[in-house]
């Protein structure tokens, strides 16, 4: 049975924050000769992302030494951005799943599952109960929560929302997945930490999902409908992505080896699992690629000699709102969405493993 996705919405900080600024804020935390400072700015420069929103902004304008006060002299510890996120993961996520239920056309009482997706930030109750207090969902909504899967987790919390629109024809499923990224910043130098400082961003992204097609869809045109979904683990690449807790946030490696494995490993899955849907990569009419960075999104266009003005939506979505992890796809569906993109969509993703998640939306 396919999945009917009735609206998706998005959020982002009240605040957000140029490319060169945030270098320029950033540089300090980081440099210690000019020809680190050199690198620095050509990393900053060469990230693909034109501005970003923030948890960590206190404004969007002013002077620079105004614009934050979260990272100072000495960075904050685990426990200080925990409660950062704790304080900030509620609102972001309630308006988020504000705007899919007015782009689906549903009331927060018809909720049957709520599936919450995040891997920047932990707390108990987590922000799946201010979905519920705030919205409000009914107290018997069943809860489910993808954590810690990086820049996939949207795709595995869509293929538990599939298990239960499968399981039961009355089921509508709010999967909500948020990631405060910027809350994890890094210091001193190490080019692969500045590489994802200089990506990460912060966002939320909801859809509402029903069965079949029971949606319409309020534009006229037929409903979006997940079809399948796929996953696959490339062997011996557990190095080349990680996301570990340390004792002043989470760090994240990201290995230039990315691009090569996918270069070599995503084609030939990727063929053989569309096959098997009995479609190929002549058939997808638009493509929605997780911008991890500039070279991994060049990375699988030239595995799948894709045409360069395929992956322009998540090049543009990169650019204005940086990598926020999970929800970034969901951003990327709704531009498609807006934009009346040709269908069948392909939707992936990378994330540690290193592992490659895929949904086909028709």
């Amino acid at each position: 049975m396919s999945m009917t996705v009735a609206g998706i919405g998005t959020a982002l900080p009240p605040h957000r924050i140029d490319q060169a600024d945030a270098a320029r804020i950033a540089w300090e935390y980081a440099c210690e000769t000019p020809s680190q400072e050199r690198l620095f700015a050509t990393l900053y420069r060469r990230a693909g992302v034109e501005g970003r929103g923030c948890v960590v902004l206190d404004r969007s304008d002013g002077p620079l030494e105004g614009r934050q006060s979260f990272y100072g002299v000495n960075p904050p510890t685990t426990l200080e951005r925990m409660l950062r996120y704790e304080a900030e993961a509620g609102p972001l996520g309630v308006g988020a799943c504000r705007a899919a239920f007015e782009a689906a056309g549903v009331e927060p009482g018809r909720v049957t599952h709520l599936v919450t997706v995040s891997c920047s930030g932990f707390y108990a109750p987590g922000y799946d109960i201010a979905l519920f207090k705030q919205l409000p969902l009914r107290p018997g909504t069943a809860r489910t929560h993808v954590g810690f899967m990086g820049c996939h987790g949207a795709l595995n919390g869509i293929r538990a929302a599939r298990a239960f629109v499968d399981a039961d024809p009355d089921a509508c499923v709010l999967l909500c997945a948020l990631e405060l990224c910027s809350l994890h910043h890094q210091y001193g130098w190490d080019a692969d930490r500045i590489v994802s400082n200089a990506l990460f961003a912060d966002g939320a992204a909801a859809l509402v999902a029903l069965p079949g097609s029971r949606s319409e869809g309020r534009d006229g045109r037929g409903p979006l409908r997940v079809v399948a979904s796929g996953s696959t683990l490339i062997d011996d690449s557990e190095d080349a992505m990680s996301w570990r807790i340390g004792d002043h946030g989470f760090r994240m490696t990201l290995s230039s080896r990315v691009p090569d494995l996918i270069g070599e490993h995503l084609r030939p899955w990727l063929e053989g699992w569309l096959a098997g849907q009995g479609r190929d990569l002549a058939s997808i009419g638009s493509w929605a690629v997780h911008p991890g960075g500039p070279r991994i999104l060049s990375a699988v266009a030239e595995a799948l000699a894709l045409p360069p003005s395929s992956l322009d939506v998540s090049q543009r979505v990169l650019a204005d709102h940086g990598n926020m992890s999970s929800p970034t796809i969901l951003f990327i569906l709704d531009r498609l969405a807006r934009e009346d993109a040709p269908r069948p969509w392909l939707a992936l993703a990378f994330g540690p493993g290193l592992a490659v998640e895929a949904a086909l939306i028709d």
